[in-house]
């Protein structure tokens, strides 16, 4: 099963993130099928892939808790219904 989850990079206590496609079962880190955006949390910068991210969630992948939340205040599921 394909995931949309979040990748940690940068330095300590200064985290950002990287939303990948990624096999469930490969460790968090570990390397992506496809990188689809950023996260930062520190300063709520967000970029996205929309055309990558839609196209993965079509052909069934499943998002985690956080990118949802992430992905729905960017209404990118607005778009996919539309």
């Amino acid at each position: 099963m394909i995931k949309l989850r979040l990748k940690r990079f940068g330095k300590k206590r200064e985290a950002s993130y990287r939303i990948v496609a990624a096999v469930s079962t490969s460790r968090r880190d570990g390397r992506p099928l496809e990188e689809l955006g950023f996260y930062n949390p520190r300063t709520d910068e967000v970029r996205l892939d929309e055309e990558g991210i839609i196209r993965r969630l079509q052909q069934g992948a499943q998002p985690t808790d956080t990118v949802r939340s992430i992905l729905t205040k960017q209404k990118i599921f607005e778009k996919i219904n539309a």
